[in-house]
């Protein structure tokens, strides 16, 4: 029997965390933060960030609700129809599912481009570098050739051949001026993000309110799934998926879930 009193927080490597502690989830990406924190990758402000999508999974039992299952495939369907997907990096991202991140971008053909509030030369590369050393080939935003309309924050920056030119973007843990920037675009959204009330779900086509951690892995395993599949049927997926539906859904679980 695990000692869960003995387990700390403050780990050197995620590794000693047991997998059957209760809250192993929460203790997890903690350290991924706060070592993305401790090679420059991750913001400061990002660990406060962290903290209040904790409290969100709390809410919502740290699990996968269906609801939160059903975007994840239409986001999967959604990516396999795009002409030129892109998946936005940020820090938090880049700590968290990195990995995670490029094994889905492998799955539907997606490219990835790192994009900062914080933004310095120092941190595009180190997220660059990082997401190289887990397998990344290609990595956009050094660039940052473009801009995003009406937004005048480093955010704004983006790559003429990346997020500028894409048709879909996932956008995990994003902010709300930029996602409704994004939206003004035209761009497909796919966001995820702990809380369903925030603006970047709001604004998304496809809102996804569960943990990156899980999220990321769930649309990589539909996308696989789905590989196969004819156009007619992603499109079914596509267009059967009801993104109010699904924030309503997510807004009940976290008002009157059973803790």
């Amino acid at each position: 029997m695990t000692d869960y009193d003995t387990v700390s927080a403050d780990v050197e490597h995620e590794e000693e965390i047991p997998e059957d502690h209760p809250r192993y989830q929460d203790l997890l990406t903690r350290h991924r933060i706060e070592n993305g924190v401790e090679k420059g990758i991750t913001h400061l402000q990002g660990m406060h960030a962290e903290g209040r999508g904790s409290a969100f999974d709390y809410l919502l039992g740290e699990e996968t609700i269906p609801s939160a299952d059903e975007a994840e495939r239409a986001a999967a369907a959604h990516l396999l129809l795009a002409e030129r997907p892109v998946l936005s990096i940020n820090g938090n991202v880049a700590a968290l599912v990195p990995g995670e991140m490029v094994e889905l971008a492998d799955a539907v053909g997606a490219g990835l481009e790192v994009n900062l509030f914080n933004r310095t030369p120092e941190r595009i590369e180190a997220i660059a570098d990082h997401l190289r050393e887990h397998g990344a080939e290609d990595v956009k935003g050094l660039e940052a050739d473009a801009r995003i309309p009406n937004l005048d924050h480093q955010r704004a920056k983006v790559d003429a051949d990346g997020i500028h030119a894409a048709d879909v973007v996932v956008v995990p843990l994003e902010d709300g001026d930029r996602a409704e920037a994004l939206e003004a675009m035209g761009k497909t959204e796919i966001v995820i993000d702990l809380n369903p009330l925030s603006r970047s779900p709001q604004v998304a086509e496809v809102p996804i309110v569960d943990n990156i951690i899980r999220a990321v892995p769930n649309v990589t395993a539909h996308a696989r799934d789905l590989a196969g599949a004819k156009e007619a049927e992603l499109r079914t997926i596509v267009e059967s998926f009801d993104r109010e539906a699904a924030l309503e859904t997510a807004e009940r679980r976290i008002r009157d879930g059973e803790l």
